[in-house]
Protein backbone atom coordinates (compact mmCIF):
# COMPACT_ATOMS: atom_id res chain seq x y z
CA UNK A 1 0.00 0.00 0.00
CA UNK A 2 1.12 3.44 -0.44
CA UNK A 3 -0.75 4.26 1.71
CA UNK A 4 -1.80 26.43 4.19
CA UNK A 5 -0.56 28.57 4.16
CA UNK A 6 1.25 29.98 1.37
CA UNK A 7 4.49 31.17 2.94
CA UNK A 8 6.94 34.22 2.04
CA UNK A 9 10.57 33.83 1.59
CA UNK A 10 12.63 35.86 3.97
CA UNK A 11 16.34 36.54 2.48
CA UNK A 12 19.19 38.38 4.47
CA UNK A 13 20.64 41.21 3.08
CA UNK A 14 24.43 42.00 4.86
CA UNK A 15 24.32 45.29 2.97
CA UNK A 16 21.78 46.50 4.88
CA UNK A 17 21.10 44.34 8.04
CA UNK A 18 24.92 43.86 9.42
CA UNK A 19 24.82 41.17 11.51
CA UNK A 20 21.27 41.99 12.40
CA UNK A 21 18.78 39.23 14.09
CA UNK A 22 15.87 38.66 11.48
CA UNK A 23 12.52 38.76 12.37
CA UNK A 24 9.50 38.00 9.84
CA UNK A 25 9.15 42.73 9.90
CA UNK A 26 12.25 42.81 8.36
CA UNK A 27 15.71 43.73 9.71
CA UNK A 28 15.59 44.90 13.41
CA UNK A 29 18.30 45.00 16.08
CA UNK A 30 19.35 46.35 19.61
CA UNK A 31 22.26 48.74 18.56
CA UNK A 32 23.73 48.36 21.80
CA UNK A 33 24.06 44.53 21.36
CA UNK A 34 25.26 44.94 18.23
CA UNK A 35 27.60 47.49 19.10
CA UNK A 36 29.60 45.41 21.79
CA UNK A 37 29.40 42.58 18.96
CA UNK A 38 27.28 40.63 21.30
CA UNK A 39 24.00 38.41 21.55
CA UNK A 40 22.52 38.20 25.22
CA UNK A 41 20.68 35.13 23.81
CA UNK A 42 23.94 33.04 23.38
CA UNK A 43 24.91 33.86 27.32
CA UNK A 44 26.56 37.13 26.86
CA UNK A 45 29.78 35.81 24.85
CA UNK A 46 31.21 37.46 21.80
CA UNK A 47 29.64 36.24 19.00
CA UNK A 48 31.69 34.78 15.47
CA UNK A 49 30.40 35.13 11.60
CA UNK A 50 27.31 34.82 10.00
CA UNK A 51 24.00 33.84 11.61
CA UNK A 52 22.35 30.79 12.14
CA UNK A 53 19.05 31.15 10.32
CA UNK A 54 16.48 29.00 11.37
CA UNK A 55 13.31 27.34 10.10
CA UNK A 56 10.42 25.55 11.87
CA UNK A 57 7.78 23.67 12.22
CA UNK A 58 6.29 22.35 15.63
CA UNK A 59 4.08 18.91 16.06
CA UNK A 60 1.12 21.25 17.27
CA UNK A 61 1.10 23.02 13.93
CA UNK A 62 1.00 26.46 15.35
CA UNK A 63 4.58 27.27 13.69
CA UNK A 64 4.47 25.43 9.89
CA UNK A 65 7.92 26.34 7.89
CA UNK A 66 8.46 29.80 9.27
CA UNK A 67 11.91 31.53 9.89
CA UNK A 68 12.59 32.55 13.69
CA UNK A 69 14.89 35.23 14.77
CA UNK A 70 18.92 33.99 13.79
CA UNK A 71 20.96 33.02 16.61
CA UNK A 72 24.68 33.65 16.44
CA UNK A 73 27.94 31.12 17.06
CA UNK A 74 29.51 32.47 20.77
CA UNK A 75 32.86 32.31 22.55
CA UNK A 76 30.55 31.70 25.50
CA UNK A 77 30.75 28.43 27.46
CA UNK A 78 27.58 26.13 28.81
CA UNK A 79 26.62 23.07 30.00
CA UNK A 80 24.54 22.09 26.67
CA UNK A 81 24.63 18.92 24.98
CA UNK A 82 26.49 19.23 21.92
CA UNK A 83 25.66 18.51 18.46
CA UNK A 84 28.62 18.32 16.37
CA UNK A 85 29.11 18.93 12.71
CA UNK A 86 32.29 17.47 11.04
CA UNK A 87 32.72 18.37 7.14
CA UNK A 88 35.43 16.82 7.05
CA UNK A 89 33.55 13.25 7.32
CA UNK A 90 32.21 13.06 3.98
CA UNK A 91 29.65 10.78 2.81
CA UNK A 92 26.54 10.29 -0.43
CA UNK A 93 26.04 12.72 -2.36
CA UNK A 94 22.24 13.88 -2.65
CA UNK A 95 20.00 13.76 -5.54
CA UNK A 96 17.09 15.54 -4.30
CA UNK A 97 13.77 15.07 -2.35
CA UNK A 98 10.41 15.39 -3.61
CA UNK A 99 7.18 12.99 -4.33
CA UNK A 100 5.49 10.72 -6.18
CA UNK A 101 3.69 12.61 -9.15
CA UNK A 102 0.65 10.20 -9.74
CA UNK A 103 -1.64 10.46 -13.09
CA UNK A 104 -4.05 11.45 -9.72
CA UNK A 105 -2.35 14.18 -8.60
CA UNK A 106 -2.17 15.32 -11.95
CA UNK A 107 -5.49 15.40 -12.06
CA UNK A 108 -6.51 17.12 -9.40
CA UNK A 109 -3.60 19.88 -9.81
CA UNK A 110 -5.31 20.78 -13.06
CA UNK A 111 -8.66 21.64 -11.52
CA UNK A 112 -7.10 24.77 -10.01
CA UNK A 113 -7.75 27.60 -11.89
CA UNK A 114 -4.91 29.05 -14.54
CA UNK A 115 -3.02 31.47 -11.46
CA UNK A 116 -3.83 29.30 -8.39
CA UNK A 117 -2.43 26.40 -10.60
CA UNK A 118 0.62 28.09 -11.39
CA UNK A 119 0.85 29.26 -7.67
CA UNK A 120 1.37 25.86 -6.60
CA UNK A 121 3.68 24.77 -9.41
CA UNK A 122 6.04 27.48 -8.51
CA UNK A 123 5.70 27.13 -4.36
CA UNK A 124 6.23 23.09 -4.77
CA UNK A 125 9.54 23.27 -7.54
CA UNK A 126 11.00 26.78 -7.56
CA UNK A 127 13.96 27.71 -5.88
CA UNK A 128 11.66 30.51 -4.06
CA UNK A 129 9.39 27.67 -2.67
CA UNK A 130 10.34 24.27 -1.37
CA UNK A 131 12.44 23.67 -4.59
CA UNK A 132 11.45 19.88 -5.17
CA UNK A 133 14.15 18.28 -7.18
CA UNK A 134 13.18 14.68 -7.51
CA UNK A 135 10.12 12.92 -8.64
CA UNK A 136 8.89 9.40 -9.16
CA UNK A 137 6.14 9.08 -11.73
CA UNK A 138 4.64 5.52 -12.86
CA UNK A 139 4.90 3.82 -16.20
CA UNK A 140 1.40 3.74 -17.30
CA UNK A 141 -1.14 3.37 -13.93
CA UNK A 142 -0.60 3.61 -10.38
CA UNK A 143 -3.04 2.73 -8.06
CA UNK A 144 -4.11 6.22 -7.21
CA UNK A 145 -5.12 6.52 -11.35
CA UNK A 146 -8.19 7.21 -11.81
CA UNK A 147 -7.97 3.88 -14.30
CA UNK A 148 -6.03 1.69 -14.83
CA UNK A 149 -4.06 1.31 -18.25
CA UNK A 150 -0.49 0.27 -19.52
CA UNK A 151 0.72 1.49 -22.45
CA UNK A 152 -0.35 -1.29 -25.03
CA UNK A 153 -3.63 -2.52 -24.10
CA UNK A 154 -4.90 -5.21 -25.78
CA UNK A 155 -8.27 -6.72 -26.43
CA UNK A 156 -8.54 -10.54 -24.44
CA UNK A 157 -6.62 -12.75 -26.50
CA UNK A 158 -4.28 -10.78 -28.20
CA UNK A 159 -0.62 -9.92 -28.10
CA UNK A 160 1.49 -6.94 -29.45
CA UNK A 161 5.00 -8.76 -29.87
CA UNK A 162 6.55 -5.42 -31.88
CA UNK A 163 4.57 -2.79 -29.82
CA UNK A 164 2.81 -1.18 -32.70
CA UNK A 165 0.24 -0.06 -30.68
CA UNK A 166 2.06 0.95 -28.12
CA UNK A 167 1.49 5.09 -26.93
CA UNK A 168 1.03 7.72 -24.05
CA UNK A 169 -1.83 9.21 -24.85
CA UNK A 170 -3.87 8.00 -21.79
CA UNK A 171 -0.53 9.92 -19.83
CA UNK A 172 -0.81 13.35 -21.78
CA UNK A 173 -1.82 15.52 -18.65
CA UNK A 174 1.02 13.72 -16.76
CA UNK A 175 3.41 14.41 -19.79
CA UNK A 176 1.98 18.00 -19.89
CA UNK A 177 2.68 18.51 -16.34
CA UNK A 178 6.09 17.54 -16.36
CA UNK A 179 6.51 19.89 -18.92
CA UNK A 180 5.38 23.06 -16.79
CA UNK A 181 7.43 21.46 -14.08
CA UNK A 182 10.85 21.50 -16.35
CA UNK A 183 10.21 25.54 -17.17
CA UNK A 184 10.13 26.09 -13.35
CA UNK A 185 13.08 23.48 -12.13
CA UNK A 186 15.00 22.18 -16.10
CA UNK A 187 17.18 19.95 -13.60
CA UNK A 188 14.42 18.26 -11.76
CA UNK A 189 15.34 14.24 -11.51
CA UNK A 190 12.62 11.68 -12.83
CA UNK A 191 12.52 8.31 -11.51
CA UNK A 192 9.71 5.95 -13.51
CA UNK A 193 8.12 2.94 -12.08
CA UNK A 194 5.71 0.54 -13.87
CA UNK A 195 2.84 -0.69 -11.08
CA UNK A 196 2.01 -3.75 -13.83
CA UNK A 197 3.10 -4.64 -17.57
CA UNK A 198 -0.01 -4.81 -20.39
CA UNK A 199 -1.75 -7.77 -18.94
CA UNK A 200 -1.23 -9.67 -22.22
CA UNK A 201 2.02 -10.14 -20.76
CA UNK A 202 1.54 -11.46 -17.65
CA UNK A 203 0.86 -15.26 -16.71
CA UNK A 204 -3.30 -14.62 -14.79
CA UNK A 205 -4.71 -11.66 -17.53
CA UNK A 206 -5.28 -9.65 -14.62
CA UNK A 207 -3.90 -6.38 -13.66
CA UNK A 208 -3.92 -7.52 -10.20
CA UNK A 209 -0.81 -9.69 -9.26
CA UNK A 210 0.34 -12.46 -11.48
CA UNK A 211 4.39 -12.51 -13.30
CA UNK A 212 5.79 -11.48 -16.20
CA UNK A 213 6.23 -14.36 -18.61
CA UNK A 214 9.51 -14.88 -19.53
CA UNK A 215 8.81 -15.24 -23.25
CA UNK A 216 7.83 -11.58 -22.82
CA UNK A 217 11.02 -10.77 -21.24
CA UNK A 218 12.64 -8.78 -23.94
CA UNK A 219 9.46 -7.79 -24.90
CA UNK A 220 8.92 -5.77 -21.68
CA UNK A 221 11.86 -4.36 -22.06
CA UNK A 222 11.83 -3.03 -25.24
CA UNK A 223 8.13 -1.43 -23.76
CA UNK A 224 10.98 0.16 -21.39
CA UNK A 225 12.95 1.60 -24.52
CA UNK A 226 9.90 2.63 -26.32
CA UNK A 227 8.80 4.50 -23.23
CA UNK A 228 12.16 6.48 -22.48
CA UNK A 229 12.40 7.24 -25.86
CA UNK A 230 9.34 8.13 -26.27
CA UNK A 231 9.14 10.62 -22.82
CA UNK A 232 12.88 12.11 -24.54
CA UNK A 233 10.41 13.52 -28.22
CA UNK A 234 8.44 14.96 -25.08
CA UNK A 235 11.64 16.93 -23.61
CA UNK A 236 11.71 14.75 -20.71
CA UNK A 237 14.87 13.39 -19.34
CA UNK A 238 14.17 9.52 -17.34
CA UNK A 239 17.04 9.73 -14.63
CA UNK A 240 16.21 6.04 -13.44
CA UNK A 241 13.88 2.96 -13.57
CA UNK A 242 13.17 0.52 -11.12
CA UNK A 243 11.55 -3.12 -13.08
CA UNK A 244 8.50 -2.81 -10.48
CA UNK A 245 7.25 -1.17 -7.82
CA UNK A 246 6.46 -3.29 -4.98
CA UNK A 247 6.97 -6.80 -6.39
CA UNK A 248 6.63 -8.42 -3.62
CA UNK A 249 2.90 -6.92 -3.56
CA UNK A 250 1.06 -8.72 -5.44
CA UNK A 251 -2.70 -7.17 -4.06
CA UNK A 252 -2.61 -3.71 -5.53
CA UNK A 253 -4.67 -2.68 -8.26
CA UNK A 254 -2.58 -2.53 -10.90
CA UNK A 255 0.80 -4.88 -9.38
CA UNK A 256 2.74 -7.68 -10.44
CA UNK A 257 4.55 -10.24 -8.26
CA UNK A 258 8.11 -10.62 -9.52
CA UNK A 259 10.75 -12.51 -7.45
CA UNK A 260 14.47 -11.35 -7.29
CA UNK A 261 15.68 -14.70 -9.33
CA UNK A 262 13.04 -12.90 -12.08
CA UNK A 263 14.16 -9.28 -11.51
CA UNK A 264 17.45 -10.73 -11.82
CA UNK A 265 17.07 -12.42 -14.83
CA UNK A 266 14.84 -9.74 -17.03
CA UNK A 267 17.85 -6.80 -16.15
CA UNK A 268 20.79 -9.79 -16.96
CA UNK A 269 18.93 -11.09 -20.16
CA UNK A 270 16.68 -8.10 -21.37
CA UNK A 271 16.76 -5.12 -19.74
CA UNK A 272 20.08 -4.17 -19.07
CA UNK A 273 20.93 -5.61 -23.26
CA UNK A 274 18.40 -3.84 -24.19
CA UNK A 275 19.46 -0.10 -22.66
CA UNK A 276 23.07 -0.98 -23.82
CA UNK A 277 21.81 -1.70 -27.63
CA UNK A 278 19.36 1.36 -27.74
CA UNK A 279 22.50 3.65 -26.43
CA UNK A 280 19.67 4.60 -23.12
CA UNK A 281 21.78 5.78 -19.99
CA UNK A 282 18.99 5.19 -17.61
CA UNK A 283 19.54 3.84 -14.23
CA UNK A 284 18.25 0.42 -13.54
CA UNK A 285 17.75 0.49 -9.81
CA UNK A 286 16.58 -3.11 -7.77
CA UNK A 287 13.75 -3.68 -5.92
CA UNK A 288 11.67 -1.12 -4.34
CA UNK A 289 10.11 -2.57 -1.80
CA UNK A 290 10.25 -2.34 2.13
CA UNK A 291 13.57 -2.25 4.91
CA UNK A 292 12.25 -5.94 6.08
CA UNK A 293 13.29 -7.79 2.93
CA UNK A 294 16.77 -6.50 1.92
CA UNK A 295 18.03 -10.16 0.73
CA UNK A 296 16.23 -8.99 -2.11
CA UNK A 297 18.15 -6.58 -2.96
CA UNK A 298 21.13 -8.50 -2.16
CA UNK A 299 20.23 -11.34 -4.19
CA UNK A 300 19.77 -9.42 -7.44
CA UNK A 301 23.48 -7.34 -6.93
CA UNK A 302 24.76 -10.94 -6.13
CA UNK A 303 24.18 -11.98 -9.70
CA UNK A 304 27.22 -11.57 -11.10
CA UNK A 305 25.60 -10.65 -14.71
CA UNK A 306 23.00 -8.77 -13.39
CA UNK A 307 25.06 -6.20 -11.32
CA UNK A 308 26.88 -4.42 -14.19
CA UNK A 309 23.62 -3.16 -15.08
CA UNK A 310 22.17 -2.05 -11.72
CA UNK A 311 22.86 1.37 -10.28
CA UNK A 312 21.37 0.56 -6.81
CA UNK A 313 18.28 -0.29 -5.05
CA UNK A 314 15.17 1.48 -3.63
CA UNK A 315 13.86 1.22 -0.51
CA UNK A 316 10.08 1.96 1.02
CA UNK A 317 9.14 1.27 4.84
CA UNK A 318 6.11 0.10 5.08
CA UNK A 319 8.12 -2.75 7.24
CA UNK A 320 11.52 -3.30 8.61
CA UNK A 321 13.87 -0.33 9.47
CA UNK A 322 15.82 2.06 7.87
CA UNK A 323 18.98 0.70 8.65
CA UNK A 324 18.36 -1.74 6.01
CA UNK A 325 19.69 0.72 3.47
CA UNK A 326 23.11 0.64 5.12
CA UNK A 327 23.22 -3.31 5.36
CA UNK A 328 23.12 -3.06 1.74
CA UNK A 329 25.57 -0.39 1.27
CA UNK A 330 27.60 -2.22 3.66
CA UNK A 331 27.93 -5.14 1.40
CA UNK A 332 28.25 -2.92 -1.86
CA UNK A 333 29.55 0.21 -1.29
CA UNK A 334 29.80 0.69 -5.18
CA UNK A 335 25.97 0.72 -5.72
CA UNK A 336 23.68 3.37 -4.33
CA UNK A 337 20.58 3.34 -2.39
CA UNK A 338 17.61 5.14 -2.44
CA UNK A 339 14.52 6.01 -0.65
CA UNK A 340 11.49 6.40 -2.91
CA UNK A 341 8.35 5.95 -1.33
CA UNK A 342 6.00 7.10 2.09
CA UNK A 343 2.58 7.77 2.92
CA UNK A 344 0.94 9.67 5.11
CA UNK A 345 -2.34 8.46 6.08
CA UNK A 346 -5.83 10.16 6.43
CA UNK A 347 -6.18 8.70 9.84
CA UNK A 348 -2.70 10.00 10.91
CA UNK A 349 -1.89 12.95 12.88
CA UNK A 350 0.24 15.81 12.19
CA UNK A 351 2.66 15.47 14.99
CA UNK A 352 3.18 12.14 14.80
CA UNK A 353 3.43 11.95 10.99
CA UNK A 354 5.99 14.57 11.60
CA UNK A 355 7.86 13.07 14.14
CA UNK A 356 8.22 9.69 12.55
CA UNK A 357 8.63 11.01 8.98
CA UNK A 358 11.80 13.63 9.20
CA UNK A 359 13.16 10.90 11.98
CA UNK A 360 12.90 8.10 9.53
CA UNK A 361 12.04 9.10 5.65
CA UNK A 362 14.21 12.44 6.16
CA UNK A 363 17.62 11.87 8.90
CA UNK A 364 17.14 8.12 8.55
CA UNK A 365 17.26 7.34 5.18
CA UNK A 366 20.26 10.14 4.60
CA UNK A 367 22.06 9.13 7.86
CA UNK A 368 21.66 5.62 5.78
CA UNK A 369 22.91 6.82 2.56
CA UNK A 370 20.18 6.78 0.51
CA UNK A 371 20.39 9.78 -2.40
CA UNK A 372 17.11 10.42 -2.40
CA UNK A 373 13.93 10.72 0.12
CA UNK A 374 10.68 10.61 -1.82
CA UNK A 375 7.35 10.85 -0.28
CA UNK A 376 4.16 9.23 -1.68
CA UNK A 377 1.86 11.55 -3.91
CA UNK A 378 1.90 15.20 -4.59
CA UNK A 379 -2.00 15.73 -4.67
CA UNK A 380 -5.30 14.95 -3.74
CA UNK A 381 -8.91 15.55 -3.30
CA UNK A 382 -11.04 15.80 0.26
CA UNK A 383 -11.68 12.06 -0.81
CA UNK A 384 -7.96 10.77 -0.68
CA UNK A 385 -9.17 10.15 -4.46
CA UNK A 386 -8.69 9.12 -7.67
CA UNK A 387 -7.78 5.90 -7.20
CA UNK A 388 -8.07 3.24 -9.06
CA UNK A 389 -10.86 0.33 -7.96
CA UNK A 390 -9.26 -1.22 -5.06
CA UNK A 391 -5.86 1.29 -4.82
CA UNK A 392 -5.31 2.98 -1.48
CA UNK A 393 -8.14 4.76 -0.34
CA UNK A 394 -6.51 6.39 3.13
CA UNK A 395 -3.51 7.99 1.11
CA UNK A 396 -2.92 11.64 2.16
CA UNK A 397 -1.28 13.72 -0.65
CA UNK A 398 1.45 16.61 -0.06
CA UNK A 399 -1.37 19.14 -0.90
CA UNK A 400 -5.17 18.66 -0.95
CA UNK A 401 -7.18 19.98 -3.76
CA UNK A 402 -10.47 21.49 -2.70
CA UNK A 403 -11.71 23.26 -5.41
CA UNK A 404 -10.72 25.97 -8.47
CA UNK A 405 -9.13 28.05 -6.38
CA UNK A 406 -8.23 26.33 -2.73
CA UNK A 407 -5.82 23.89 -1.92
CA UNK A 408 -4.42 23.08 1.67
CA UNK A 409 -0.80 22.00 2.50
CA UNK A 410 -0.37 18.79 4.65
CA UNK A 411 2.31 16.98 6.78
CA UNK A 412 4.10 15.57 3.87
CA UNK A 413 4.24 19.06 2.57
CA UNK A 414 6.40 20.07 5.47
CA UNK A 415 8.38 17.03 6.06
CA UNK A 416 9.86 17.60 2.41
CA UNK A 417 10.15 21.17 2.91
CA UNK A 418 12.35 20.82 5.63
CA UNK A 419 14.88 19.30 3.45
CA UNK A 420 14.10 20.58 -0.68
CA UNK A 421 13.83 23.65 -0.04
CA UNK A 422 17.74 23.60 2.38
CA UNK A 423 19.51 20.83 0.53
CA UNK A 424 19.92 21.34 -3.18
CA UNK A 425 21.00 18.57 -5.35
CA UNK A 426 24.95 17.87 -5.05
CA UNK A 427 24.91 18.40 -1.73
CA UNK A 428 26.73 16.01 0.29
CA UNK A 429 26.43 14.29 3.69
CA UNK A 430 28.71 15.50 6.45
CA UNK A 431 28.88 14.29 9.94
CA UNK A 432 26.48 14.59 12.56
CA UNK A 433 26.24 13.57 16.10
CA UNK A 434 22.51 12.87 17.77
CA UNK A 435 21.70 13.59 21.30
CA UNK A 436 19.02 12.16 23.98
CA UNK A 437 15.49 12.73 21.61
CA UNK A 438 17.71 14.85 18.76
CA UNK A 439 17.49 13.14 15.78
CA UNK A 440 19.85 15.26 13.27
CA UNK A 441 21.34 14.99 10.15
CA UNK A 442 23.54 17.70 8.18
CA UNK A 443 24.69 18.58 4.36
CA UNK A 444 27.04 20.60 2.57
CA UNK A 445 25.52 22.53 -0.06
CA UNK A 446 27.46 22.89 -3.66
CA UNK A 447 27.32 26.96 -2.87
CA UNK A 448 29.30 26.06 0.68
CA UNK A 449 26.44 26.17 3.17
CA UNK A 450 26.31 24.01 6.20
CA UNK A 451 22.47 22.71 6.89
CA UNK A 452 21.76 20.94 9.76
CA UNK A 453 18.16 19.14 9.88
CA UNK A 454 16.83 18.56 13.58
CA UNK A 455 13.47 16.15 14.56
CA UNK A 456 12.83 16.84 18.70
CA UNK A 457 11.08 13.14 19.59
CA UNK A 458 10.43 15.00 23.30
CA UNK A 459 7.44 16.62 24.05
CA UNK A 460 9.46 19.20 26.18
CA UNK A 461 11.54 22.00 24.23
CA UNK A 462 15.94 20.91 24.50
CA UNK A 463 18.30 23.46 24.19
CA UNK A 464 21.57 22.47 22.46
CA UNK A 465 24.89 23.76 21.15
CA UNK A 466 25.39 23.51 17.31
CA UNK A 467 29.01 22.77 17.20
CA UNK A 468 30.91 23.42 14.47
CA UNK A 469 34.49 23.81 13.88
CA UNK A 470 35.56 24.64 18.00
CA UNK A 471 32.57 27.13 17.52
CA UNK A 472 29.15 26.92 19.37
CA UNK A 473 25.53 28.32 18.76
CA UNK A 474 23.23 27.50 21.60
CA UNK A 475 19.73 26.71 20.38
CA UNK A 476 16.22 25.98 21.50
CA UNK A 477 14.27 23.62 19.58
CA UNK A 478 10.41 23.18 21.02
CA UNK A 479 9.34 19.74 22.01
CA UNK A 480 8.11 17.48 19.09
CA UNK A 481 9.01 20.22 16.33
CA UNK A 482 11.37 20.23 13.38
CA UNK A 483 13.91 22.76 12.50
CA UNK A 484 16.63 23.19 9.74
CA UNK A 485 19.21 25.37 10.74
CA UNK A 486 21.55 26.67 7.75
CA UNK A 487 24.51 28.95 8.15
Amino acid sequence: MKSHNSYSLFMRSAALCGVALLSFLGCSSTSSDLANNENPANGGGVTTGDPVDVWLTKGDQSVKLQQQTAVYFTSASNSYPNIEIDASKVFQTVDGFGYTLTGGSVEVINQLNAAKKQELLNDLFSSSGIGISYLRISIGASDLNSEVFSYDDMPAGQTDLTLSQFSLTKDQAVIQMLKDILVINPNIKILATPWSPPVWMKDNGSTIGGSLKPEYYNVYAQYFVKYIQAMKAQGINITAVTPQNEPLHAGNNPSLYMTAANQAAFIKNSLGPAFQAANINTKIIAYDHNCDNPAYPLAVLNDAAANPYVDGSAFHLYAGDISALSTVHNLFPDKNVYFTEQWTSSTGNFSGDLDWHVKNIIIGSMRNWSKTALEWNVANNASFGPHTPGGCTQCKGAVTISGGNTYEKNIAYYIIAHASKFVPVNSQRIASTEADNLSTVAFRTPAGKTVLIVQNSSSTDKTFNIKYNQKSAPVTISGSSAATYIF
